[in-house]
Protein backbone atom coordinates (compact mmCIF):
# COMPACT_ATOMS: atom_id res chain seq x y z
CA UNK A 1 0.00 0.00 0.00
CA UNK A 2 3.09 2.07 0.34
CA UNK A 3 3.85 2.48 -3.35
CA UNK A 4 0.03 2.60 -4.24
CA UNK A 5 0.33 6.32 -2.11
CA UNK A 6 3.47 6.88 -4.13
CA UNK A 7 1.63 6.17 -7.84
CA UNK A 8 -1.10 8.42 -6.68
CA UNK A 9 0.64 10.93 -5.55
CA UNK A 10 3.32 11.09 -8.57
CA UNK A 11 -0.24 11.02 -10.62
CA UNK A 12 -2.54 13.62 -8.80
CA UNK A 13 0.39 16.32 -7.71
CA UNK A 14 2.85 15.93 -10.40
CA UNK A 15 0.52 14.79 -13.57
CA UNK A 16 3.32 12.13 -14.46
CA UNK A 17 2.55 9.31 -16.74
CA UNK A 18 2.37 5.98 -16.13
CA UNK A 19 6.19 5.48 -17.78
CA UNK A 20 7.55 8.20 -15.11
CA UNK A 21 6.09 6.85 -12.71
CA UNK A 22 7.15 3.54 -12.95
CA UNK A 23 11.08 4.64 -12.76
CA UNK A 24 10.24 6.61 -9.37
CA UNK A 25 8.48 3.23 -7.85
CA UNK A 26 10.08 0.72 -9.40
CA UNK A 27 7.30 -0.97 -10.80
CA UNK A 28 6.19 -2.34 -14.37
CA UNK A 29 4.21 0.33 -16.54
CA UNK A 30 0.90 -1.97 -16.51
CA UNK A 31 1.36 -2.29 -12.96
CA UNK A 32 0.87 1.07 -12.79
CA UNK A 33 -1.80 1.61 -15.24
CA UNK A 34 -3.66 -1.56 -13.12
CA UNK A 35 -3.75 0.74 -9.91
CA UNK A 36 -4.81 3.68 -11.62
CA UNK A 37 -7.50 2.07 -12.98
CA UNK A 38 -8.87 0.59 -9.95
CA UNK A 39 -8.40 3.65 -7.87
CA UNK A 40 -10.51 5.04 -10.60
CA UNK A 41 -13.14 2.87 -9.84
CA UNK A 42 -13.24 2.79 -6.23
CA UNK A 43 -14.06 6.19 -6.66
CA UNK A 44 -10.66 7.13 -4.54
CA UNK A 45 -9.52 10.94 -4.61
CA UNK A 46 -6.48 12.69 -3.30
CA UNK A 47 -5.12 13.46 -1.28
CA UNK A 48 -6.75 10.22 0.76
CA UNK A 49 -8.31 11.39 4.32
CA UNK A 50 -6.75 10.29 7.56
CA UNK A 51 -9.12 7.51 7.88
CA UNK A 52 -8.11 5.98 5.19
CA UNK A 53 -5.49 3.27 6.01
CA UNK A 54 -3.61 0.44 4.46
CA UNK A 55 -6.03 -1.97 5.37
CA UNK A 56 -8.90 -0.03 3.71
CA UNK A 57 -7.13 1.20 1.22
CA UNK A 58 -6.65 -2.26 0.11
CA UNK A 59 -9.97 -3.29 0.17
CA UNK A 60 -11.50 -0.51 -1.55
CA UNK A 61 -8.55 -1.65 -4.51
CA UNK A 62 -8.64 -5.17 -3.86
CA UNK A 63 -11.84 -6.15 -2.63
CA UNK A 64 -12.97 -9.02 -5.15
CA UNK A 65 -9.43 -9.91 -5.80
CA UNK A 66 -9.48 -13.97 -4.94
CA UNK A 67 -12.68 -14.96 -5.83
CA UNK A 68 -12.46 -16.28 -9.34
CA UNK A 69 -12.85 -19.63 -9.51
CA UNK A 70 -12.05 -20.03 -13.08
CA UNK A 71 -14.22 -21.24 -16.19
CA UNK A 72 -15.11 -24.42 -14.68
CA UNK A 73 -18.39 -26.39 -15.63
CA UNK A 74 -17.98 -28.52 -12.62
CA UNK A 75 -19.46 -26.51 -9.32
CA UNK A 76 -17.17 -26.07 -6.73
CA UNK A 77 -16.67 -28.86 -3.54
CA UNK A 78 -18.83 -28.52 -0.66
CA UNK A 79 -15.72 -27.64 1.84
CA UNK A 80 -17.82 -27.98 4.89
CA UNK A 81 -19.15 -31.28 3.91
CA UNK A 82 -15.84 -32.32 2.88
CA UNK A 83 -15.11 -31.22 6.34
CA UNK A 84 -17.00 -33.44 8.05
CA UNK A 85 -16.29 -36.34 6.26
CA UNK A 86 -12.71 -36.46 7.52
CA UNK A 87 -13.82 -36.45 10.79
CA UNK A 88 -14.98 -39.97 10.16
CA UNK A 89 -12.77 -42.23 11.09
CA UNK A 90 -10.12 -44.49 8.20
CA UNK A 91 -11.70 -41.30 6.26
CA UNK A 92 -8.74 -39.51 3.86
CA UNK A 93 -8.13 -36.56 1.42
CA UNK A 94 -7.60 -38.99 -1.26
CA UNK A 95 -10.82 -41.19 -0.55
CA UNK A 96 -12.76 -38.20 -0.49
CA UNK A 97 -11.96 -36.94 -3.72
CA UNK A 98 -11.48 -40.20 -5.69
CA UNK A 99 -15.71 -40.03 -4.48
CA UNK A 100 -15.49 -35.92 -6.20
CA UNK A 101 -14.21 -36.84 -9.05
CA UNK A 102 -16.56 -40.02 -9.52
CA UNK A 103 -18.95 -37.41 -9.75
CA UNK A 104 -17.41 -34.70 -11.86
CA UNK A 105 -14.40 -35.81 -13.92
CA UNK A 106 -14.13 -32.50 -14.94
CA UNK A 107 -13.40 -31.49 -11.58
CA UNK A 108 -10.56 -30.80 -9.75
CA UNK A 109 -7.02 -32.41 -9.67
CA UNK A 110 -6.09 -33.97 -6.66
CA UNK A 111 -3.31 -31.46 -5.55
CA UNK A 112 -5.12 -28.43 -6.57
CA UNK A 113 -8.20 -30.12 -4.56
CA UNK A 114 -5.50 -30.52 -1.79
CA UNK A 115 -4.86 -27.00 -2.02
CA UNK A 116 -8.03 -25.38 -2.17
CA UNK A 117 -9.63 -27.37 0.86
CA UNK A 118 -6.51 -26.49 3.41
CA UNK A 119 -6.63 -22.89 2.56
CA UNK A 120 -10.39 -23.30 3.41
CA UNK A 121 -9.33 -25.18 6.55
CA UNK A 122 -6.77 -22.54 7.41
CA UNK A 123 -9.87 -19.76 7.88
CA UNK A 124 -11.33 -22.59 10.37
CA UNK A 125 -10.79 -21.60 14.02
CA UNK A 126 -7.28 -21.59 15.17
CA UNK A 127 -6.84 -24.66 18.13
CA UNK A 128 -4.00 -23.98 21.23
CA UNK A 129 -1.86 -26.14 21.64
CA UNK A 130 -1.62 -27.93 25.08
CA UNK A 131 2.01 -27.99 27.45
CA UNK A 132 1.31 -30.76 29.82
CA UNK A 133 3.32 -30.09 32.87
CA UNK A 134 5.30 -32.94 34.13
CA UNK A 135 3.17 -35.98 35.98
CA UNK A 136 0.17 -33.48 36.15
CA UNK A 137 -2.62 -34.86 34.29
CA UNK A 138 -3.38 -38.20 32.95
CA UNK A 139 -6.23 -38.56 30.11
CA UNK A 140 -8.45 -41.42 30.43
CA UNK A 141 -11.37 -42.88 28.03
CA UNK A 142 -12.69 -45.90 26.19
CA UNK A 143 -11.68 -46.83 22.40
CA UNK A 144 -14.76 -46.82 20.21
CA UNK A 145 -14.19 -50.35 18.27
CA UNK A 146 -13.86 -53.58 20.15
CA UNK A 147 -12.29 -56.95 20.11
CA UNK A 148 -14.49 -60.01 20.10
CA UNK A 149 -13.80 -63.03 22.33
CA UNK A 150 -14.95 -66.61 22.08
CA UNK A 151 -16.30 -67.23 25.71
CA UNK A 152 -17.98 -70.98 25.19
CA UNK A 153 -15.37 -73.03 22.75
CA UNK A 154 -18.60 -75.90 22.41
CA UNK A 155 -20.99 -73.41 21.38
CA UNK A 156 -18.91 -70.73 19.30
CA UNK A 157 -20.55 -67.74 21.53
CA UNK A 158 -18.39 -64.68 21.24
CA UNK A 159 -18.69 -61.45 23.31
CA UNK A 160 -17.27 -58.08 22.98
CA UNK A 161 -14.39 -56.64 25.11
CA UNK A 162 -14.33 -53.10 25.76
CA UNK A 163 -10.41 -51.21 25.40
CA UNK A 164 -9.57 -48.89 27.83
CA UNK A 165 -6.94 -46.30 27.35
CA UNK A 166 -4.71 -44.05 29.86
CA UNK A 167 -1.91 -41.69 28.94
CA UNK A 168 0.10 -39.20 30.76
CA UNK A 169 0.07 -36.38 28.89
CA UNK A 170 4.05 -35.19 29.31
CA UNK A 171 5.56 -38.56 28.25
CA UNK A 172 2.86 -39.92 26.13
CA UNK A 173 3.26 -43.22 28.36
CA UNK A 174 0.29 -45.35 27.08
CA UNK A 175 -1.58 -47.85 29.08
CA UNK A 176 -4.61 -50.41 28.05
CA UNK A 177 -6.76 -52.88 29.03
CA UNK A 178 -10.09 -55.23 28.25
CA UNK A 179 -12.69 -55.39 30.55
CA UNK A 180 -16.37 -56.66 29.77
CA UNK A 181 -18.02 -53.68 30.22
CA UNK A 182 -17.48 -49.79 30.59
CA UNK A 183 -19.45 -49.52 33.91
CA UNK A 184 -18.48 -48.30 37.20
CA UNK A 185 -16.60 -50.91 38.64
CA UNK A 186 -14.81 -51.90 35.67
CA UNK A 187 -14.13 -48.19 35.39
CA UNK A 188 -12.42 -48.13 38.59
CA UNK A 189 -10.88 -51.42 38.66
CA UNK A 190 -8.84 -50.14 35.19
CA UNK A 191 -7.56 -46.58 37.04
CA UNK A 192 -6.33 -48.91 39.75
CA UNK A 193 -4.91 -51.44 37.40
CA UNK A 194 -3.60 -48.37 35.38
CA UNK A 195 -1.91 -46.23 38.59
CA UNK A 196 -0.02 -49.48 39.03
CA UNK A 197 0.88 -50.03 36.06
CA UNK A 198 2.77 -46.08 36.16
CA UNK A 199 4.07 -47.02 39.74
CA UNK A 200 1.87 -43.46 40.69
CA UNK A 201 -0.53 -41.15 41.07
CA UNK A 202 -0.96 -38.04 38.62
CA UNK A 203 -2.21 -34.58 40.01
CA UNK A 204 -5.56 -34.72 37.83
CA UNK A 205 -7.67 -37.42 36.04
CA UNK A 206 -8.93 -35.82 32.90
CA UNK A 207 -11.50 -38.15 31.63
CA UNK A 208 -14.43 -37.15 28.90
CA UNK A 209 -18.19 -36.20 30.30
CA UNK A 210 -19.18 -40.13 30.05
CA UNK A 211 -22.30 -40.72 32.83
CA UNK A 212 -19.65 -43.01 34.39
CA UNK A 213 -17.46 -40.26 35.28
CA UNK A 214 -19.64 -37.17 35.54
CA UNK A 215 -23.54 -37.45 36.81
CA UNK A 216 -24.19 -33.98 35.16
CA UNK A 217 -21.90 -32.08 32.19
CA UNK A 218 -21.47 -28.32 32.77
CA UNK A 219 -18.78 -26.08 31.61
CA UNK A 220 -18.30 -24.88 34.95
CA UNK A 221 -19.13 -26.84 37.90
CA UNK A 222 -19.04 -30.54 36.54
CA UNK A 223 -20.59 -32.92 39.02
CA UNK A 224 -18.36 -36.06 39.07
CA UNK A 225 -19.52 -39.38 40.31
CA UNK A 226 -19.31 -39.88 43.93
CA UNK A 227 -17.62 -43.04 43.70
CA UNK A 228 -14.98 -42.10 41.24
CA UNK A 229 -14.13 -38.70 42.98
CA UNK A 230 -13.67 -40.82 46.15
CA UNK A 231 -11.28 -43.13 44.53
CA UNK A 232 -9.43 -39.83 43.09
CA UNK A 233 -9.32 -38.73 46.94
CA UNK A 234 -7.63 -41.96 47.79
CA UNK A 235 -4.81 -41.33 45.69
CA UNK A 236 -4.31 -37.70 46.59
CA UNK A 237 -5.42 -36.93 43.31
CA UNK A 238 -8.69 -34.85 41.77
CA UNK A 239 -11.22 -35.51 38.48
CA UNK A 240 -10.50 -32.44 36.00
CA UNK A 241 -13.76 -33.60 33.08
CA UNK A 242 -13.32 -31.92 29.74
CA UNK A 243 -15.31 -29.29 28.57
CA UNK A 244 -19.21 -30.70 27.12
CA UNK A 245 -18.56 -31.67 23.48
CA UNK A 246 -14.73 -30.65 23.19
CA UNK A 247 -12.72 -33.59 22.18
CA UNK A 248 -9.70 -31.48 21.56
CA UNK A 249 -9.90 -30.66 25.43
CA UNK A 250 -8.16 -34.63 25.57
CA UNK A 251 -6.83 -34.36 22.49
CA UNK A 252 -3.72 -36.72 24.00
CA UNK A 253 -5.96 -39.81 24.47
CA UNK A 254 -7.82 -39.31 21.42
CA UNK A 255 -4.40 -39.79 19.88
CA UNK A 256 -3.56 -42.55 21.97
CA UNK A 257 -6.62 -43.87 21.14
CA UNK A 258 -6.29 -44.09 17.60
CA UNK A 259 -2.50 -45.18 18.07
CA UNK A 260 -3.61 -47.95 20.54
CA UNK A 261 -6.33 -49.36 17.53
CA UNK A 262 -3.85 -49.20 14.68
CA UNK A 263 -1.45 -50.50 16.50
CA UNK A 264 -3.52 -53.26 18.48
CA UNK A 265 -6.04 -54.18 16.56
CA UNK A 266 -4.23 -54.79 13.18
CA UNK A 267 -1.66 -57.08 14.97
CA UNK A 268 -4.51 -58.86 16.77
CA UNK A 269 -6.99 -59.01 13.65
CA UNK A 270 -5.87 -62.57 13.08
CA UNK A 271 -5.61 -64.03 16.32
CA UNK A 272 -8.63 -65.72 18.61
CA UNK A 273 -9.08 -65.20 22.03
CA UNK A 274 -10.79 -67.36 24.16
CA UNK A 275 -10.93 -65.03 27.80
CA UNK A 276 -10.48 -61.60 28.79
CA UNK A 277 -6.88 -62.81 30.40
CA UNK A 278 -5.71 -64.22 26.80
CA UNK A 279 -6.03 -60.72 25.75
CA UNK A 280 -4.74 -58.45 28.27
CA UNK A 281 -1.78 -60.96 28.14
CA UNK A 282 -1.70 -59.85 24.24
CA UNK A 283 -2.36 -56.33 24.29
CA UNK A 284 0.56 -56.27 27.25
CA UNK A 285 3.05 -57.41 25.11
CA UNK A 286 2.11 -54.84 22.11
CA UNK A 287 1.79 -52.44 24.74
CA UNK A 288 5.44 -53.24 25.54
CA UNK A 289 6.87 -52.82 22.54
CA UNK A 290 4.80 -49.85 21.80
CA UNK A 291 6.21 -48.01 24.92
CA UNK A 292 9.37 -49.51 25.20
CA UNK A 293 10.89 -49.65 21.68
CA UNK A 294 9.44 -47.51 19.40
CA UNK A 295 11.18 -44.37 19.18
CA UNK A 296 8.79 -40.90 18.54
CA UNK A 297 9.89 -39.25 15.59
CA UNK A 298 10.06 -35.61 17.40
CA UNK A 299 11.44 -36.70 20.28
CA UNK A 300 13.90 -39.10 19.33
CA UNK A 301 13.43 -41.34 22.18
CA UNK A 302 10.74 -43.92 23.44
CA UNK A 303 7.97 -43.18 25.65
CA UNK A 304 9.37 -45.41 28.26
CA UNK A 305 12.96 -42.89 28.19
CA UNK A 306 10.51 -40.12 28.42
CA UNK A 307 8.26 -41.34 31.21
CA UNK A 308 11.43 -42.05 33.42
CA UNK A 309 13.12 -38.71 32.79
CA UNK A 310 10.19 -36.78 32.53
CA UNK A 311 6.63 -37.98 34.59
CA UNK A 312 8.67 -40.66 37.19
CA UNK A 313 9.77 -38.15 39.29
CA UNK A 314 6.87 -35.93 38.98
CA UNK A 315 3.87 -38.76 39.59
CA UNK A 316 2.98 -39.26 43.19
CA UNK A 317 3.60 -42.02 45.64
CA UNK A 318 0.70 -44.96 45.77
CA UNK A 319 -0.98 -45.59 49.12
CA UNK A 320 -0.15 -48.79 50.69
CA UNK A 321 -3.35 -50.56 50.17
CA UNK A 322 -5.30 -49.89 46.60
CA UNK A 323 -8.38 -48.36 46.39
CA UNK A 324 -11.43 -50.56 46.78
CA UNK A 325 -14.51 -50.33 44.83
CA UNK A 326 -17.30 -48.69 47.18
CA UNK A 327 -20.79 -48.08 45.49
CA UNK A 328 -22.92 -45.24 46.76
CA UNK A 329 -26.57 -45.85 47.03
CA UNK A 330 -29.81 -43.04 49.02
CA UNK A 331 -32.00 -45.93 50.90
CA UNK A 332 -34.08 -44.73 54.13
CA UNK A 333 -34.30 -46.93 56.97
CA UNK A 334 -37.99 -48.90 57.64
CA UNK A 335 -39.95 -48.66 60.75
CA UNK A 336 -38.11 -52.01 62.02
CA UNK A 337 -34.57 -49.50 61.89
CA UNK A 338 -33.18 -51.76 59.15
CA UNK A 339 -32.20 -50.64 55.62
CA UNK A 340 -32.43 -52.89 52.39
CA UNK A 341 -29.52 -53.55 50.31
CA UNK A 342 -29.72 -56.05 47.56
CA UNK A 343 -32.91 -58.41 49.30
CA UNK A 344 -30.78 -57.67 52.65
CA UNK A 345 -31.37 -56.22 55.59
CA UNK A 346 -28.65 -54.67 57.82
CA UNK A 347 -29.93 -52.69 60.94
CA UNK A 348 -29.08 -49.07 62.31
CA UNK A 349 -30.03 -47.42 65.53
CA UNK A 350 -33.32 -47.43 65.90
CA UNK A 351 -33.45 -43.53 66.19
CA UNK A 352 -32.93 -43.44 63.02
CA UNK A 353 -36.03 -44.85 61.55
CA UNK A 354 -37.86 -43.86 58.87
CA UNK A 355 -35.10 -41.42 58.50
CA UNK A 356 -32.97 -41.23 54.97
CA UNK A 357 -28.90 -42.95 54.98
CA UNK A 358 -26.63 -43.14 51.86
CA UNK A 359 -25.12 -46.62 51.88
CA UNK A 360 -21.48 -47.48 51.21
CA UNK A 361 -21.46 -50.53 49.49
CA UNK A 362 -18.36 -52.72 49.04
CA UNK A 363 -17.31 -55.93 48.01
CA UNK A 364 -17.48 -57.15 51.62
CA UNK A 365 -18.79 -54.58 53.86
CA UNK A 366 -22.00 -51.89 54.30
CA UNK A 367 -21.32 -48.97 55.59
CA UNK A 368 -24.60 -46.49 56.58
CA UNK A 369 -24.18 -42.95 56.83
CA UNK A 370 -26.34 -40.57 58.15
CA UNK A 371 -25.59 -36.94 57.21
CA UNK A 372 -22.28 -37.43 56.37
CA UNK A 373 -21.63 -39.44 60.01
CA UNK A 374 -21.00 -43.07 60.31
CA UNK A 375 -24.50 -44.50 62.09
CA UNK A 376 -23.29 -48.23 61.20
CA UNK A 377 -20.62 -50.99 59.80
CA UNK A 378 -21.70 -54.51 58.60
CA UNK A 379 -20.01 -57.68 56.95
CA UNK A 380 -21.19 -58.07 53.88
CA UNK A 381 -24.59 -60.84 53.56
CA UNK A 382 -25.60 -62.50 50.85
CA UNK A 383 -29.44 -61.50 49.27
CA UNK A 384 -31.11 -64.14 51.08
CA UNK A 385 -34.01 -61.67 52.39
CA UNK A 386 -32.33 -62.46 55.84
CA UNK A 387 -31.48 -59.51 58.88
CA UNK A 388 -28.04 -58.60 60.22
CA UNK A 389 -28.76 -57.06 63.39
CA UNK A 390 -26.35 -55.53 66.30
CA UNK A 391 -27.87 -55.64 69.66
CA UNK A 392 -26.81 -52.01 70.57
CA UNK A 393 -28.99 -50.85 67.61
CA UNK A 394 -32.09 -52.11 69.36
CA UNK A 395 -34.49 -50.10 71.95
CA UNK A 396 -34.15 -52.08 75.46
CA UNK A 397 -37.27 -53.57 75.35
CA UNK A 398 -36.76 -55.10 71.73
CA UNK A 399 -33.31 -56.13 73.43
CA UNK A 400 -34.83 -57.78 76.16
CA UNK A 401 -37.35 -59.67 73.85
CA UNK A 402 -34.55 -60.06 71.33
CA UNK A 403 -32.48 -61.82 74.10
CA UNK A 404 -35.04 -64.82 74.68
CA UNK A 405 -34.15 -68.05 72.48
CA UNK A 406 -35.84 -71.37 72.12
CA UNK A 407 -32.68 -72.31 73.99
CA UNK A 408 -33.57 -70.31 77.07
CA UNK A 409 -37.13 -71.01 77.17
CA UNK A 410 -36.60 -74.47 77.14
CA UNK A 411 -34.13 -73.65 80.21
CA UNK A 412 -36.61 -71.26 82.41
CA UNK A 413 -39.41 -73.80 81.70
CA UNK A 414 -37.05 -76.68 82.82
CA UNK A 415 -36.25 -74.07 85.97
CA UNK A 416 -40.32 -73.94 86.68
CA UNK A 417 -40.88 -77.74 86.58
CA UNK A 418 -41.10 -81.19 84.61
CA UNK A 419 -44.74 -80.25 83.55
CA UNK A 420 -43.98 -76.91 82.45
CA UNK A 421 -40.69 -78.16 80.50
CA UNK A 422 -42.98 -80.52 79.20
CA UNK A 423 -45.59 -78.61 77.48
CA UNK A 424 -43.29 -76.03 76.25
CA UNK A 425 -41.30 -78.80 74.60
CA UNK A 426 -44.73 -80.14 73.01
CA UNK A 427 -46.13 -76.76 72.05
CA UNK A 428 -42.84 -76.36 70.19
CA UNK A 429 -43.01 -79.86 68.56
CA UNK A 430 -46.79 -79.43 67.36
CA UNK A 431 -45.79 -76.71 65.12
CA UNK A 432 -44.38 -77.16 61.55
CA UNK A 433 -42.33 -74.51 62.54
CA UNK A 434 -40.83 -74.37 66.11
CA UNK A 435 -40.95 -70.38 65.27
CA UNK A 436 -44.46 -70.13 65.73
CA UNK A 437 -45.03 -71.76 69.65
CA UNK A 438 -42.19 -69.37 70.75
CA UNK A 439 -44.40 -66.38 71.88
CA UNK A 440 -47.15 -68.70 73.20
CA UNK A 441 -43.80 -70.62 75.57
CA UNK A 442 -42.91 -67.26 76.22
CA UNK A 443 -45.76 -66.25 77.52
CA UNK A 444 -46.73 -69.57 79.72
CA UNK A 445 -42.91 -68.85 81.17
CA UNK A 446 -43.61 -65.20 81.79
CA UNK A 447 -46.48 -66.44 84.01
CA UNK A 448 -44.43 -66.91 86.55
CA UNK A 449 -44.12 -63.16 87.78
CA UNK A 450 -47.47 -63.14 88.99
CA UNK A 451 -48.34 -66.09 89.45
CA UNK A 452 -45.67 -68.08 90.93
CA UNK A 453 -44.07 -70.95 90.02
CA UNK A 454 -45.89 -73.80 91.91
CA UNK A 455 -49.02 -72.63 90.27
CA UNK A 456 -47.73 -72.11 87.14
CA UNK A 457 -46.53 -75.92 87.40
CA UNK A 458 -49.65 -76.82 88.66
CA UNK A 459 -51.74 -75.59 85.79
CA UNK A 460 -49.25 -77.24 83.09
CA UNK A 461 -49.80 -80.34 84.89
CA UNK A 462 -53.63 -79.30 84.16
CA UNK A 463 -53.06 -78.35 80.64
CA UNK A 464 -51.55 -81.71 79.71
CA UNK A 465 -54.24 -84.08 81.41
CA UNK A 466 -57.13 -82.28 79.39
CA UNK A 467 -54.80 -81.59 76.05
CA UNK A 468 -54.94 -78.07 76.14
CA UNK A 469 -51.60 -76.69 74.78
CA UNK A 470 -51.83 -73.01 74.18
CA UNK A 471 -51.25 -70.11 76.52
CA UNK A 472 -54.65 -68.84 76.29
CA UNK A 473 -55.90 -72.69 78.64
CA UNK A 474 -52.82 -72.20 81.19
CA UNK A 475 -53.73 -68.44 81.66
CA UNK A 476 -57.60 -69.33 81.87
CA UNK A 477 -56.63 -72.22 84.18
CA UNK A 478 -54.52 -69.93 86.42
CA UNK A 479 -57.67 -67.27 86.25
CA UNK A 480 -60.18 -69.17 86.92
CA UNK A 481 -58.14 -71.08 90.05
CA UNK A 482 -58.60 -74.63 88.70
CA UNK A 483 -55.19 -75.36 88.93
CA UNK A 484 -55.72 -75.60 93.05
CA UNK A 485 -58.81 -77.38 92.68
CA UNK A 486 -59.32 -81.15 92.62
CA UNK A 487 -58.65 -83.10 90.14
CA UNK A 488 -61.67 -85.40 89.72
CA UNK A 489 -62.29 -88.51 88.93
CA UNK A 490 -62.20 -89.59 85.08
CA UNK A 491 -65.13 -92.29 84.53
CA UNK A 492 -64.94 -95.71 83.44
CA UNK A 493 -66.39 -96.02 79.71
CA UNK A 494 -64.72 -98.65 77.56
CA UNK A 495 -66.25 -96.48 74.89
CA UNK A 496 -63.40 -93.57 75.30
CA UNK A 497 -63.71 -91.43 72.47
CA UNK A 498 -59.74 -90.46 71.72
CA UNK A 499 -59.69 -86.74 69.48
CA UNK A 500 -57.75 -83.48 69.86
CA UNK A 501 -60.66 -81.79 69.71
CA UNK A 502 -62.02 -83.66 72.76
CA UNK A 503 -61.03 -82.13 76.32
CA UNK A 504 -62.84 -84.29 78.84
CA UNK A 505 -65.14 -83.43 82.07
CA UNK A 506 -62.09 -82.10 83.91
CA UNK A 507 -61.61 -78.93 81.38
CA UNK A 508 -64.85 -77.59 82.83
CA UNK A 509 -64.59 -77.75 86.40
Amino acid sequence: MRRVREILRYRFEQGLGHKAISYRVGAAPSTVRETLRRAAVAGLAWPLGADVSDAVLEAALYRAAGTKTGHRRCPEPDWAAIHRELKRKHVTLQIVWDEYIAQHPEGYRYSRFCDLYRGWAAKLPVTMRQTHAAGEKLFVDYAGDKVAVVVDRLTGEIRDAHIFVAVLGASSLSYAEASWTETLPDWIAAHVRALEAFGGAPALFVPDNAKVAVIKACLYDPQVNRSYAEMAAHYDSAVLPTRPRRPRDKAKVEACVLIVERWLFGRLRHRIFYSLAELNAAIGDLLADLNDRRIMRRVGQTRRQLFEAIDRPALKALPLEPYVFAEWRRRRAGLDYHVEIERHYYSVPYRFAREPVEARITARTIELFHKGERIAAHMRGSGNGRHTTISEHMPSSHRRFADWTIERIATEAAAIGPCAALLCEKILTDRPHPEQGFRACLGIVRLVKGFGRERVEAACSRALDIGARTYGSVRSILDNRLDQAPAPRQARDDRTITHPNIRGSRYYH
